[in-house]
């Protein structure tokens, strides 16, 4: 994989106006040692990462199995953001971390109304942090205001409000230290390492981690599987972490991207 070049997002005006030098990575273990290096404090946009939390606020709340059985958990073979693989699929998304998927998992949430669910997904988010992470205002309006392929996806298969909750998800701030604490969090079975809460089930994250492995970095996934051999989960803000289960959690951070939207450096 290349360790240079790449360009940011563009086609969100938050992500494009970001330096492009920031580059940090840190690593997480279970017993809460901490080794980092870089801009590891840095709040830049979750993204595409933060489907693997919902994903498995759904798995908390109504099972796994659930979760195959409405979503999916297979690759697609088509770009993350693709419209032609739900028409290919009978408007089934196949995987919680493209899209489609993600924005069905959120419909899936249990809540009493939109901003519930909301609160419950910023809150998991949280939890595997360790720490607050808050909703970017300015990360928000830009993804709202450009969000124009993925309503069409959202009128697809999914409502309109899911969308919404789905973009605010996506707009959260967090740094290459709280990515790699989340990335702990799964490697430790579940349990957060700096604050020792148990997060998600431990039965859950075989399930969780498989996910991930499928889809997790777009269209490189197999790639990414065959080269580095870990579960990880990449975002169009620049970060990408990775699990190596009972070992640490690791995350790296750069904003230039790929063509399929990995960040370069990180």
């Amino acid at each position: 994989m290349k360790a240079s070049g790449g360009a940011n997002a563009t086609y969100i005006p938050y992500l494009a106006k970001v330096s492009a030098l920031l580059c940090g990575v840190c690593a997480v273990m279970p017993d809460g040692k901490v080794f980092e290096a870089g801009d590891t404090r840095f709040g830049f946009a979750i993204e595409s990462i933060s489907k693997v939390f919902t994903m498995a606020l759904v798995m908390e709340q109504r099972g796994a199995e659930t979760v195959r059985a409405k979503i999916g958990a297979r690759s697609t073979g088509l770009p993350f953001n693709s419209v032609l693989a739900l028409e290919i699929h009978g408007a089934k998304p196949l995987s919680p971390l493209v899209n489609a998927g993600a924005i069905a998992a959120v419909s899936l949430v249990q809540a009493s109304d939109r901003e519930d669910r909301w609160a419950k997904i910023l809150e998991m988010q949280s939890r595997f942090a360790g720490a607050p992470i808050a909703l970017s205002a300015e990360i928000n309006e830009s993804e709202q205001a450009t969000n124009l392929h993925n309503r069409a996806i959202a009128c697809f298969c999914d409502p309109l409000e899911a969308l919404d909750v789905y973009t605010r998800q996506c707009s959260t701030l967090v740094s290459c230290f709280n990515l790699a604490t989340m990335a702990a969090t799964l490697a430790n079975h579940g349990v957060n390492p700096l604050t020792g809460i148990s997060v998600v089930k431990r039965q859950n994250v075989p399930h969780i981690l498989a996910e991930m492995v499928m889809e997790g970095l777009y269209d490189t996934s197999g790639d990414w599987a065959f080269e580095v051999g870990l579960p990880g989960k990449s975002g169009v803000g620049g970060g990408i972490m990775a699990v190596a289960p009972g070992k640490l959690g690791i995350a790296g951070f750069a904003p230039p991207l790929d063509s399929y939207g990995n960040s370069v450096r990180a």
